[in-house]
């Protein structure tokens, strides 16, 4: 995501995001997740729960219907995804790969 903040007169702020036209840009492109083991790209949730597990990571049930999250008692981190995989942007994926290192990456489609 990337764009210029805007202020309006009342002093609140918001994002305006870069349009696709123009330059290419990396945050412009369709990003995937990809389990690096298998070379498989993460196409569901269902998928990247069965990969989650293998890791030590667990579903867990804290509070917000709208996200799956996911935590490891070895640590203090927690995976928050949004509910709808339609919405699994390059954000998420980068939070999966920093708190598994070396297991996944992200691809330019």
């Amino acid at each position: 995501m990337s764009g210029v903040w805007m202020f309006k007169n009342n002093g609140v702020f918001h994002l305006v995001e870069k349009q696709g036209g123009g330059g290419s840009t990396c945050s412009s492109r369709k990003k995937v997740l990809v389990h690096v083991p298998t070379g498989e790209v993460v196409s569901s949730y269902s998928y990247l729960e069965s990969l989650l597990n293998e890791l030590g990571w667990e579903r867990y049930y804290g509070g917000d219907p709208d996200l799956y999250q996911f935590h490891k008692h070895s640590s203090i981190d927690l995976i928050s995804l949004p509910r709808d995989f339609s919405k699994f942007n390059s954000v998420y994926m980068y939070d999966i790969v920093i708190k598994n290192p070396n297991v996944f990456h992200v691809r330019d489609v």
